[in-house]
């Protein structure tokens, strides 16, 4: 009962609310005349942001009030606009001093071109008819039950409450109708999803150029003041050893021995470089190992639990392997921890990494260029990096891969269907065309041809008055068994049928 009575009091706020959109409706459409009709553009994007904040306030209350989870639809924002080299901003072919005109121009252009601006200008323009026909038309039936004497008709009285009761009752279902509707012109498409796709991609692929980048620069440091500068060494030494060989033998076998020292110097450096590009303990015995290796040779106590049911894909392990590496060097340089537990685990297809320390705490990604680069590294495979660290400690730092794992014959595993649905799949194939094609369209066109040979069409044997009716009875039988044929196997494995789906096959396995 009480349940019923929320539902019947959120009915009521957002029918009104809906009401109360005429006055927006109203302004949305005056400052649409001034702009187009009298050239004041400059009206058009607070008319599309005061639009766009009030359907952002419908999708929130279709999430929290009516259970109907609704994104924002809009294309990725403009970047603003970068300076050229003279300093100057271009906007098409016109140049500007400030950024002011051509991030105004970007920024307008993008709300008229975006369809989603124009989707919620209609859901404005017929929200207050949906809504208040769905939400307060039941508020209007009892109203007009209790206002309306009945006493001297007791049928038309148990009428009008039957009307009543019933009106009461279809609330919930009005409700939920009404946020079917807020997500079908709300909810975003799939070329704004694909756009938003696109600008991550490409935000991700310039992280990942910065940080390839910047390992070049660190590989080729690393090379120039360490194993470089030994090699050099090493031929000035043998050099010497050149001059020394007849004067000095006792001289220069000791410079030898200084040569070898320092080539051997040389090759654990070398080493170093190859296990800070990629280790061959990760290429040959996988990640669980590697960061076992890794835990050896830290300073600190550390336990690595492992359970993985399969092995990731090399350029995900890597990165998961360096992300491990810097949280353990972060929790053995600031943290002051003692002991790190490193928990790597695998479900379905993602891979999570947890490392926990028991340092000072107080780490944050955005204060330290640290843990900004795991983030760099991981968000290039859709991971996400999440950290929790108090003052005081301990910190947990977990980071996803969502697509990590290769688990075989994945791709081999379709949902089939159940038998029931797989016969009711062929019955509507099978004789669809049937009702449709000869005793439907054909019928209806010999029919208005005048057609007096009825040859197999049976409606035309019926009486007149049912002809027509049993025309249009055989089409939307046909096509109601062509629909549930194609929309079984749709419901059934929706996502595998839209990412293989051909007119060429029948779609019984999705």
């Amino acid at each position: 009962m009480r349940k019923h009575a929320t539902t019947i009091g959120r009915a009521l706020a957002l029918g009104m609310l809906a009401l109360s959109d005429v006055v927006l409706v109203t302004l949305a459409a005056v400052a649409l005349a001034l702009s187009f009709g009298l050239g004041m553009i400059f009206l058009f994007p607070p008319m599309a942001w005061l639009i766009r904040y009030r359907t952002r306030l419908a999708r929130r209350l279709n999430g929290t009030l009516l259970g109907v989870e609704t994104q924002a639809p809009y294309r990725p924002e403009p970047l603003p606009t970068r300076p050229q080299a003279d300093g100057w901003y271009r906007h098409e072919r016109r140049l500007y001093k400030t950024p002011r005109w051509p991030d105004w121009n970007k920024r307008w252009l993008w709300m008229f071109s975006d369809p989603a601006t124009w989707r919620d200008g209609l859901w404005l323009l017929l929200n207050p008819v949906v809504g208040g026909t769905l939400l307060l038309l039941p508020f209007a039936v009892i109203g007009y039950c209790l206002v309306t004497p009945w006493q001297s008709n007791p049928v038309a009285m148990s009428l009008g409450l039957g009307a009543a009761i019933a009106a009461v009752a279809a609330m919930p279902w009005s409700l939920r109708g009404y946020g079917r509707w807020n997500h079908l012109l709300l909810a975003p498409t799939a070329r704004s999803v694909l756009a938003n796709r696109v600008q991550r991609l490409d935000q991700v692929r310039m992280d990942a150029v910065d940080s390839q980048a910047a390992e070049l620069r660190r590989i080729e440091r690393d090379l120039h003041d360490g194993a470089q500068a030994r090699l050099v060494a090493m031929g000035m030494t043998l050099g010497a050893v050149e001059e020394l060989m007849e004067k000095d033998p006792l001289a220069a076998k000791a410079l030898l021995g200084k040569v070898r020292e320092a080539s051997s110097t040389a090759l654990t450096e070398l080493r170093g470089l190859v296990r800070g590009i990629h280790p061959p303990v990760l290429a040959e015995r996988g990640l669980g190992d590697a960061v076992r290796a890794l835990a050896l040779d830290s300073p600190l106590k550390v336990t690595v639990t492992v359970d993985l049911n399969a092995r990731p894909e090399s350029p995900v392990e890597s990165a998961a392997y360096f992300s491990i590496s810097e949280l353990l060097a972060n929790a053995a340089r600031h943290g002051g921890a003692d002991r790190v537990w490193i928990d790597i685990s695998g479900h379905d297809r993602a891979l999570r990494v947890t490392v926990t320390d028991d340092g000072s705490g107080g780490a944050d990604p955005s204060l330290g260029s640290g843990l900004r680069g795991i983030e760099r590294r991981l968000v290039a495979f859709d991971g996400v990096l999440a950290v929790s660290s108090p003052p005081g400690g301990p910190t947990t730092a977990t980071f996803d891969l969502p697509t990590a794992l290769l688990i075989g014959g994945d791709e081999d595993k379709k949902p089939k269907l159940p038998l029931w649905k797989s016969i009711i799949v062929g019955i509507g194939w099978g004789i669809g065309w049937l009702p449709l094609f000869p005793q439907g369209l054909v019928t209806m066109v010999a029919k208005l041809a005048g057609q007096q040979d009825f040859s197999w069409f049976y409606a035309l044997y019926l009486p007149e008055p049912w002809q027509w009716p049993a025309i249009i009875f055989n089409i939307v039988l046909g096509v109601s068994l062509y629909a549930t044929a194609l929309l079984i196997p749709i419901r059934h494995s929706h996502q595998r049928w839209m990412a293989e789906a051909t007119p060429s096959r029948l779609w019984f396995c999705r």
